[in-house]
């Protein structure tokens, strides 16, 4: 996707990663629409840098970038959309937060999707909202997977057969199947609200009525991924 890049770029980012470099510069990792870039931010560690404002972790960002024969791109400038600052107030928030952009950097390795763009901007934004961090957690999980091609089956159990609305099952979180079982936690509703998470936007799946009573269940099994 990177390819064809223009020689000037300005795009949506998230910072995934800042490291420090020389005296004053850093190298900076971020997810944009158009796929994961490195960037280099010259002298944004001086105290008078004006780059430094926009590229802080948490935060949507809007990055001006230029390619030269390196395959960094420079950043010749920034602008803040969004601060999550709600999610540094929070312990919890801001390590689910920060384990995210680290699963991200990781996936963007690997493969090249504008979805894991849209994944992070999701998560974060709802994490700053205040959505159950269970909820987002196992969104987030079930949505990477799909996107790195390891997509859970909710159609059909271990034998092959297609999930039946009146039978309950239990989680093989090993092989990442379902099985019947009689006395499991696993009805139809629960199923729906998978089905839901893996196409929905959190937005929408937050709505569903008495959604918290599954949370630590479907957090169960996304974490299989």
């Amino acid at each position: 996707m990177l390819e064809n890049m223009p020689k000037d770029l300005k795009t949506k980012a998230y910072v995934l990663r800042r490291t420090n470099y020389g005296e004053a510069d850093r190298i900076i990792n971020l997810i944009t629409p158009v796929g994961k870039i490195s960037a280099m931010a010259k002298g944004v560690r001086k105290p008078k840098s004006k780059l430094a404002g926009g590229i802080e972790m948490f935060s949507l960002v809007q990055v001006n970038l230029h390619f030269g024969k390196s395959d960094m791109a420079v950043l010749t400038g920034t602008k803040m959309i969004s601060f999550y600052g709600e999610i540094l107030k929070d312990l919890g928030r801001m390590e689910l937060a920060s384990e995210i952009l680290k699963k991200v950097s990781k996936a963007s390795d690997s493969v090249d999707s504008p979805e894991l763009f849209e994944i992070v901007d999701q998560s974060l934004s709802s994490l700053n909202v205040g959505f159950d961090t269970n909820l987002v957690e196992a969104w987030f999980l079930l949505n990477l997977a799909r996107v790195m091609g390891e997509e859970i089956n909710l159609y059909r159990d271990a034998d092959g057969n297609k999930l039946d609305a009146n039978l309950k099952y239990s989680w093989n979180s090993y092989e990442t199947v379902f099985y019947v079982d009689e006395k499991g936690e696993i009805d139809a509703n629960v199923i729906k609200i998978l089905r839901l998470l893996v196409s929905s936007k959190l937005d929408v799946v937050v709505r569903i009525k008495d959604i918290g009573a599954y949370f630590s269940l479907i957090l169960e099994i996304a974490k299989a991924f």
